[in-house]
Formats: structure tokens, sequence, C-alpha cells
């Protein structure tokens, strides 16, 4: 079930939230608990029916490895280990069934000469997301950081349903407690208020910004050719640079701005990368909980200080070849995350040496490196990602007979992108000067300003429901 559709906004959100607080305003807080949970399930099995006993499954399995290793006597070193081990590798189990299964047998087959079938394995919705909160969970039992969570608790944690196809990644330890805190049970107008508003400014970020450009610049990516223009390389990678960043800090602003409906806090994703002065700022700056999780249970697991080959640079560029390969089952997803784990090692070495580059031609490089490294991320295989990015830097139309004609080809490229270019432009302007989601929750007053907003958004997405298009990060 996706958020943008009329089945979603009219009957399962409305239908959620009134049962919900009907059965709080009777004081039945774990009826009420139990009835979000069932209400998140469905909203899952919706997407991939197949998978669904497999998630509840692994859901109902890993809290129980969790209650057994946060009950387990410290003493039992060696046993704890092994169940903490066995409830890790479980869950990278599972996804790398989904995910990797035809990867693996590609590759093997290229080495090895043999001749498998590929399985053409179904990539069940969100898979990506909720096992990293798993994991998170089985490691923070063993670690006894967490406590003998109440199962209504533990659900609502790992299934609430706003974040639990694409995110924000979220920890137990900020979820839980929101859960058990029976104020946040009571209904808020003002939450609600909010909500809306944050909800509606997402569907609007994802319809009319994130869906448009990327269905213009995955034409494009249809039809790579070896001698494309360097313009429309350029154009097409940054427009489906940009679309990523609207379409998933879209799906973020809707999946809390629902978290406020209920009263949940879920943190923020984002926080204006496309201002970023370098990488390392950049991933400071985009999808905050996927680099809050890296860091927390890769990073500071290889980094040792003092010790060479575990020093920041290692650290850093082992995190990011996870997060490449976590990304998807493709060698230009690795490459992709080797490249932008060198690129923060560059950003953090000018840094430490107080290298400092003005902010406009600072960002305006990091968008270049962003754009380039998209081309990458969206591309279906390396050959095709190397023939977008060679032809970024083919120089050949400024020169030769056709040097001429230079101010006539910009003239007519521009023509030919007048609609789409003014809305990747729009975008871009919105990125650099208007407040994000997290601004604007610091300034956010229910006015009557507040409400024709959220009224106008909500209205113009509802006369554009017909048009769906999936979030571009369903695929992983």
């Amino acid at each position: 079930m996706i958020f943008t559709t009329y089945k979603f906004v009219l009957l399962f959100l409305p239908t959620v939230l009134v049962v919900y607080y009907v059965l709080n305003r009777f004081k039945w807080f774990s009826l009420s608990k139990f009835w979000l949970i069932i209400a998140s399930f469905f909203f899952y099995s919706q997407g991939t029916p197949d998978f669904f006993p497999f998630f509840m499954g692994s859901v109902f399995a890993n809290y129980m490895v969790g209650i057994t290793l946060s009950r387990m006597e410290e003493s039992h070193k060696v046993q704890r280990k092994i169940l903490c081990a066995l409830g890790i590798l479980g869950n990278v189990a599972l996804l790398g069934y989904y995910k990797y299964t035809d990867f693996f047998i590609e590759n093997a087959n290229a080495i090895f000469g043999t001749d498998f079938s590929l399985k053409h394995i179904i990539l069940p919705i969100g898979i990506s997301f909720f096992t990293f909160q798993l994991i998170a969970y089985v490691v923070d039992s063993y670690k006894q950081l967490t406590k003998d969570y109440n199962i209504l608790d533990y659900l609502l944690f790992i299934t609430f349903f706003p974040q639990l196809i694409v995110g924000p990644i979220v920890h137990h330890s900020e979820m839980v407690c929101q859960f058990e805190n029976e104020d946040n049970l009571k209904f808020k107008p003002e939450n609600l208020a909010f909500g809306l508003f944050l909800f509606a400014i997402g569907a609007a970020k994802k319809m009319f910004l994130a869906d448009t450009m990327s269905t213009d610049a995955q034409l494009f990516f249809d039809d790579i050719r070896s001698n494309m223009p360097m313009l429309s390389s350029w154009y097409y990678s940054l427009e489906y640079a940009v679309a990523y960043y609207f379409d998933l800090s879209g799906y973020a602003d809707m999946a809390i701005g629902m978290g406020w409906m209920f009263n949940i806090k879920i943190p923020e994703n984002f926080n204006s990368p496309l201002k970023a002065r370098d990488f390392q700022d950049y991933w400071k700056r985009w999808h905050m909980t996927l680099s809050r999780f890296l860091g927390d249970y890769i990073f500071r697991n290889v980094y040792r200080k003092g010790v060479k080959y575990r020093n920041y640079y290692v650290a850093t560029m082992v995190t990011f070849f996870v997060s490449g390969f976590w990304h998807g089952s493709g060698w230009n997803f690795v490459i992709w995350g080797i490249i932008n784990g060198a690129l923060v090692c560059i950003a953090s070495f000018m840094n430490r040496k107080k290298i400092k580059i003005p902010v406009v031609p600072a960002v305006f490089v990091t968008l270049c490196f962003v754009t380039i490294t998209r081309a990458l991320f969206v591309s279906d295989s390396l050959t095709e990602a190397w023939t977008v990015i060679k032809n970024m830097f083919n120089f050949s139309w400024l020169y030769g007979d056709a040097s001429a004609s230079v101010w006539i080809q910009l003239k007519t490229f521009v023509l030919d992108h007048q609609k789409n270019g003014l809305i990747l432009l729009c975008s871009l302007l919105w990125c650099w000067f208007l407040p994000n989601s997290t601004q604007i929750a610091q300034t956010f007053k229910r006015t009557r300003v507040s409400v024709i907003v959220t009224v106008v958004l909500l209205g113009a997405c509802l006369l554009n429901m017909d048009k769906v298009v999936q979030f571009l990060y369903f695929q992983f």
C-alpha cells in the first residue's frame, strides 16, 4: 500500500486513527496498541503478501532472541555470544536470500564458468530497513541495553506502519519509551494539525517534484547509448539526484507527519543535504538514520583509535562498502559505496588540515559529485554507468566544426527542456533557500495559513492520485 493513494489517504489512515483514539478514549490502551499492530501488519501484507508469513516469523523470532539475551546472566558469555551471532546471521541470511541470491549466482557463473539458473526472487518491500532495526535490537540485547519489553510495545517499534517500508530507520531506545508513555495515547489536536501539514508537504514533494523528475530522467536512462550528449548526461543525472532527494525526503515527511498524528516522534532523516559543502557534511545530512545505524554498528566496531589498520579512513571505507552493498545487489552499488567512502575520507582530510573552500563553489562541487555518483547508482550496470559518466566529460561539442553553434545548442537544449527544467530549478531553489522539515517543526503554529496550506496541498494531491508512481527506495 502506497501513502499517495486514495485507498490509503481516504480509507486506511482515517480508519486507523479514529479507532485508535476511540479505544484510547475508553482507556482500552492495550487494545488500541493491538489495533495499531494489526493495522500495521495489514498495511505490510498489502505490499508483499507472499513474504508476509516470513516477515511475521522474523519479527517474533527476533523478539525471542532479544528477550532471551536480555535475561541471560552475563556469566554465560559463550552462550550469549553464540545466540547473538545466530540472531544476526538469521537476519542477514533472510536478507541475503531475497536480495543477493541472483547476484552471487551471476558472479559464480562468471568466475567458475558454471551455468546455474537465476532464481528471479522478488524482493520483499522494506526488508532492508526492518532488518537493520532487528539487528540493532539483537545486538543491543546482547549488550544489555534493552529491557524486558512488553510484546505489544516491541511489535509497535518494529511494525509501526508509517516508517515500516522506507524508514526512517528507528531505534528501540527512542521508540519503545514513546509507546509505553500513556500521555502519548491521548488525542492532541495540535499534533494532528502538524502531522497533516507535514504529510501534505511530503505528498506534494513526492507527487509534483520527485515523480515528474524521476519519470523524465528514467526515459534517458532507459535508452543509454555510447555517444550521448554531454548536456543531457549532466541534466538527467542531476534530475535523478534531486528526484531521489525529494522522493525519499517526501516519504520521510509523510512518515514523520503520521507519527505526529499518533503522538509519536519519528527521528528526522534529512537536513538539507544539497546544502552540504563536502561529502562528510553531505552524509551527516542525507538519510541520517541510516548513517547513524552504520556509524553505531559498523564504523564503531571497526575503528580503533591509534591502530593504523583500523583507523578512521579504514573504518570509513568499510562502512561505505557495507552501505553500497546494502543498497543493492550489483557491482555498481559496491563501487558507489567505495567512491562515497573515498570522498568522505578526502573531505575529512581537508577538514583536518583546515583546507577551506568558499561556500558557493564548495556546494557546487559537492553537488557535481552527488550527480556523478547518482548516475552510478541509478544505472542498471557498470557499463551503462560508465557510458553516462564518460559522456559527462565529452567536450567535443565545444570545439571543431560544431564550435560555432555552441550557443545555438545551449539555446535549443534549454527550449527543449523548459517545463521539466523549470521544475528542476525550482526544486534546487527549494533545497537551498526554503526551510527544511526540522526547521518547520521548530516554528510551526496551528494558524489559518497553515490550515489553508494543508488543505490546498492535500486537495491538489488528491486530484492527481490517479497517477501513482512507486517510491524509488521500494526497490531496496
